[in-house]
Order: structure tokens, then sequence, then C-alpha cells
């Protein structure tokens, strides 16, 4: 039993890193410790970014025509509505005083009917005055007729057959007015249908002067005078605007939950090494690229005096902190296996394994998240050769 007993303990101090004399009893590691400690995470990370223009364009032809003239070339600055180029399309003028022409013709047609319905009209008129006078023969004759041998029964007849026919020539004189009025109502309406047809083609010798979107510089200018342009052909220039810059930054997953908008970011570029520059948070993605899992985060960069140029490239010192302050470590007192991660404690003197989950790396020391609070005394150089219960005295506790 004695010889079972002094094995264990053998076997005790070798696991520990100990190895004692035959018949001795395992001494204490003397290890250096560190306290853990609460601080709030603030540091830098560098992450790469791109500088785009705030806004760029291709700028195409809205009709087919030749290029007459162009205004602007490669390096060119704009401001919005400058003229860039002038086309020429014959084929839209022919277009524009056809149509032209048809509005005429149809105001034309319009003041004949108009003509002809007053003609119609007054004639109306004429033929109801000569049924208000009939009807009135009418009526004293029928009233004479009363009395026997005044009127013959004929001339009776005669007058209501004139009156009779009076009113068929009043009616069908109202039928001619109104015939008329319809067609002046067609004719309105071809004519309004005609005016749209030459503000269109109007509208669109308007597009033959391209002018520029907003203010920038031409970057590209693809055509000459004398080139066909088209709207499904290749663009006539590129314009972009560089006195405002996006800067394009893919944050990674980790540090998304603390993205602020407002917030000021410095940057460097290689052109200028010895130089900081700032952007301002403005439009996170809200989304993560599950490739990268990264979530890209544009700022707006102020570039009045354009130093810098799109397409960029960026050095950002984008700021990681917590809201709540966390419990820091040495990073050597983590230990990392296949099965666990833990930092060990020391508990009454002897090791205790305390598993924790890993934060953020700041200096010298690790964020660490699990059953620890602060002041609790870690073994600062750890591994996992320290077993638990191993009897441990502190060589010095470092803040």
């Amino acid at each position: 039993m004695k010889s079972l007993s002094a094995s264990l303990i053998s076997l005790a101090v070798v696991t520990a890193g100990v190895v004692p004399a035959r018949g001795q009893t395992s001494a204490p590691q003397s290890l250096e410790t560190a306290k853990v400690i609460t601080q709030r995470l603030d540091k830098i990370i560098t992450i790469p970014g791109d500088l785009t223009s705030y806004q760029s364009v291709d700028i195409r032809a809205k009709v087919t025509g030749f290029v007459e003239s162009i205004e602007v070339d490669r390096g060119s600055w704009v401001k919005q509505g400058d003229a860039l180029a002038v086309l020429s399309a014959p084929e839209l003028r022919a277009q524009r005083l056809e149509a032209e022409a048809k509005v005429q013709r149809i105001e034309s047609q319009r003041a004949e009917a108009e003509a002809k319905v007053a003609a119609a009209q007054s004639t109306l008129a004429a033929l109801q005055a000569n049924v208000a006078s009939s009807q009135g023969t009418y009526d004293r004759l029928k009233s004479a007729s009363a009395t026997p041998g005044v009127i013959a029964g004929n001339d009776l007849d005669i007058a209501a057959r004139s009156l009779e026919a009076q009113r068929m020539n009043v009616e069908a004189q109202k039928s001619s007015v109104e015939a008329q009025r319809a067609s002046i109502a067609s004719l309105d309406k071809e004519k309004a249908v005609s005016e749209a047809a030459a503000r269109v083609v109007k509208e669109m010798e308007g597009y033959l002067q391209v002018t520029a979107p907003f203010e920038g510089v031409v970057t590209e200018r693809n055509v000459h005078p004398g080139n066909l342009a088209a709207p499904s052909g290749s663009p006539i220039m590129r314009i972009e605007q560089v006195s405002r810059l996006r800067l394009n930054v893919p944050v990674p997953e980790a540090y998304v939950g603390r993205i602020t908008k407002g917030t000021r970011v410095n940057f460097r570029v290689s052109a200028f090494p010895d130089e900081t520059f700032q952007g301002v948070i403005a439009r996170p993605a809200q989304s993560l690229d599950v490739k990268t899992r990264s979530m890209v985060v544009e700022l707006d960069v102020s570039n009045p005096k354009v130093r810098l140029a799109p397409g960029m490239f960026a050095e950002v010192q984008w700021p990681v902190s917590r809201q709540q302050a966390s419990l820091f470590v040495p990073t050597s007192a983590v230990v990392r296996t296949s099965e666990r991660q833990f930092v060990i404690r020391l508990r009454n003197g002897v090791a205790e394994w305390v598993d924790v989950r890993r934060g953020e790396v700041s200096d010298k020391l690790i964020e660490v998240f699990g059953d620890l609070k602060e002041g609790d005394i870690v073994v600062e150089r750890a591994n996992d050769e320290i077993r638990q219960g191993t009897p441990i005295t502190s060589k010095a506790a470092k803040p």
C-alpha cells in the first residue's frame, strides 16, 4: 500500500512539471502570476479600403446622331448644365417640320369648319324664323276655318304642309350644324395628337445638346466629331465627382457591433505617406458578405483640393471599442488545446483551470470572458502541463 501511494505522489509531481527525489514530498511550483484587470477596450486596427468617386456616370447619347462638336476632353472640369457635346440628326428636324405643318393644316381646316358652322347657324336661324311665321299663318287660317265658307279647306291643307316642310328643313339644318361641330371636335383631337408629336420631336432635338448632370471632371472621352453616337453604343464620355469621395471599408464581422454613424476615422494613402486624412462613417451596408464575413461601410471624404483620387488604396485606422468594461489577462495566460481554452487561476494555493472565451487583443493583454472576476490571480505563462490541483506559489503579481 505504501509503495502504491508513493507511486501516485510521484506521478502527480511529474505531471505538475516537477520531479522530486525518491522518498521526498513534492514542493509547490513558484510561477509568475498576474491579476485579472478590468478596463475598457479601446484600440485601433488597420483595415484596407478603396477610394471611389462620390458620383460617376457614363454620358451616352439619348438619340442617335452624329457628333457635330465636342467641347471638353479628358481632365476637363465641368459644372452642372455645362455643354459637353452637340449632335446632329437632320431626320429629327424633318419630323418636327412635318408635325408642325400638320398642325397648321389642321388649324386651317378647323377655321373652315368654324366658318361653315357659323353659316349653318345663320341659315338655321332664318329657317326657324320662317317656321315661326308659317306657324302664325297656319294658326290664323285654322281659326278662321271654324266659320264655314270663310277659308277653303284646301288652303288650310297647303298651309299645314308648308309648315311641316319648313320644320323638316330646320331639323335637317340642326343635323348639319351638329355634324360640323363634330368635325371641329375631331379636328381638335387630331391637332392635339399632332402637337404632342411635334413636342416629342422637339424634346428629342433637345437631347442633341449633351450637358453635364453634375459638377465633376471628365475622366474618359471616347468620341470625336463625325462619330455616330447612339443610346445603345459606347459612352461619349465619363464624368466623376471627385471633390467628394467615398471610402469603402470592409469591416470584419467581429467589429461591426460598434459602427457609429458620424464617427471620424483616419486613413493614409501611398501617395502621401506622411499625411493623415479623415473620413466620416456615413453608410454601413447592414449586411455581411458571406464569402469574406465582412460588412462594407462607406465613409464620406471631403476632397476640395482634389489631392485624393478615385481608385487609391487606403490604410484605414479603424477604431474598436466596447460600451462596457471587460476583463483582461496577459496574452500568454490563455491556453488553447484541441479540446478547450482556459486560464489557470490560483485558488487556495493550487491550480484551477477556468474555461474562457477570447476577445480582442490590446497591446500585451487579451480580453477574456468566463467565470473570472477582477483581482483573480492567474498564471502569467500558462500551459496544459500545469494540471489542476498542482500546488503553486506566486512569484510576483503583475498588474
